[in-house]
């Protein structure tokens, strides 16, 4: 990428991106492949992610964070998901979906307690809000926190939990009140060490095999009642919030790997001869590869607006959420776009594992899924256009 006159980037901007991208390109690449067809962790790699600081980015140093701001975060996480999706989400859920949540709701002590070792590399966070049968829609939660003197009782089954069966923290989502459903919901930080909780299945699925999923079983897990994140019923409104900084980094994931599905498509286009000239010079793939290009610098664009809307959103307090769905929204089906054109593109390459132009196919189709659908996110921005 080139940087943009229109977001110039600081020193420390480029400083970090160019670490990040050092790092994947030696640490990940070699891996990768390797990891995503055994579906194991990769613990060693996040570890270093995290000594490295890309674990909390806009974490404040005093909980051993970067002290960044989002354009950071995206730049760093962007060059990640270049070389490696399943790594890239394992960073984006740590940094937005766990620590963002904590930074902005929990007390000091909280802070101090579950981020510091999220962001310095010692642990693991995630972050539990669906269910078997409740995902978008949080009124329909079943899962229950019960108050008990100075502890709640927790009991349900969480499911698709990103980093489930080895994360240390998690931040989870109950109703503590079901008559008043999304305003009956609160949220909780649990030790994974808690008795009553187990994790569940581990999800097989089609791309980021990396990235360990599972379901969440709570039974009778109790957990103090100092571990409340935000007051009782203010929980769907932190899961809305943290979904907001989650959605930039599900955009950055889907356009880092846009990116690389692009760029491998016109290397391919160069190399590959057909009657007598390399097939980028016929109309039929050269179009392609100009709304490939074109779209990705749109998202970009969008990616970046965002971020820069939630640092302002750091003075003004305002909701960035417009902002957060339209980027989501496009460079996830522009990864789907993307990907699916380099497959073409490389032909019967392109289905072959030998290389990574099918594996960026399959990762790119759970960002138009997770942290909200596209139908979501549609449902969102609509919402906010119509009550303008």
């Amino acid at each position: 990428m080139t940087d943009l006159p229109i977001y110039p980037l600081t020193e420390e901007h480029k400083m970090l991106r160019d670490a990040a991208r050092d790092f994947a390109e030696k640490e990940i690449a070699p891996i990768a492949a390797e990891f995503d067809e055994s579906g194991e962790f990769p613990y060693t790699t996040i570890k270093k992610m995290g000594t490295l600081g890309f674990m909390g980015i806009e974490v404040p140093e005093e909980y051993g964070g970067a002290g960044m701001d989002a354009l950071a975060y995206v730049l760093a996480l962007e060059e990640i998901c270049k070389v490696d999706a399943s790594h890239g989400v394992i960073m984006s859920v740590n940094n937005s979906l766990y620590c963002h949540g904590i930074l902005k709701f929990g007390t000091e002590e909280q802070k101090k307690k579950f981020i510091t070792p999220i962001a310095t590399g010692e642990a693991i966070g995630a972050y539990s809000l669906t269910e078997p049968q409740s995902g978008s829609d949080a009124g329909t939660m079943r899962s229950r926190a019960t108050r008990d003197g100075d502890f709640y009782i927790l009991n349900g089954r969480k499911s698709w939990v990103t980093s489930g069966p080895v994360a240390d923290y998690f931040v989870v989502f109950m109703m503590t009140d079901p008559e008043k459903k999304q305003k009956g919901v609160s949220a909780f930080l649990v030790d994974g060490k808690t008795p009553g909780l187990t994790r569940g299945k581990k999800e097989p699925k089609l791309g980021i095999r990396a990235s360990s999923t599972s379901e969440l079983i709570f039974e009778d897990c109790r957990i103090p009642a100092e571990n409340r994140l935000g007051a009782e019923g203010e929980g769907f409104k932190i899961a809305m919030t943290v979904l907001d900084a989650g959605r930039i980094g599900i955009a950055t994931q889907a356009l880092g790997i846009a990116e690389s599905a692009y760029e491998a498509a016109r290397k391919y286009a160069g190399e590959r001869e057909a009657f007598g000239q390399p097939i980028g010079a016929f109309q039929g793939t050269g179009f392609k590869l100009a709304d490939m290009k074109t779209r990705i610098e749109a998202s970009r664009l969008m990616i970046y607006n965002a971020a820069l809307a939630k640092d302002q959103a750091k003075n003004s307090g305002k909701r960035y959420s417009l902002e957060a769905s339209m980027a989501k929204l496009f460079a996830s089906e522009t990864a789907m776009y993307v990907t699916h054109q380099s497959v073409q593109i490389h032909g019967g390459m392109g289905y072959s594992k030998e290389l990574p132009v099918e594996r960026y196919f399959r990762d790119a189709k759970i960002t138009e899924i997770y942290e909200g659908t596209s139908e979501i996110q549609r449902l969102v921005i609509s919402r906010i256009e119509m009550e303008k």
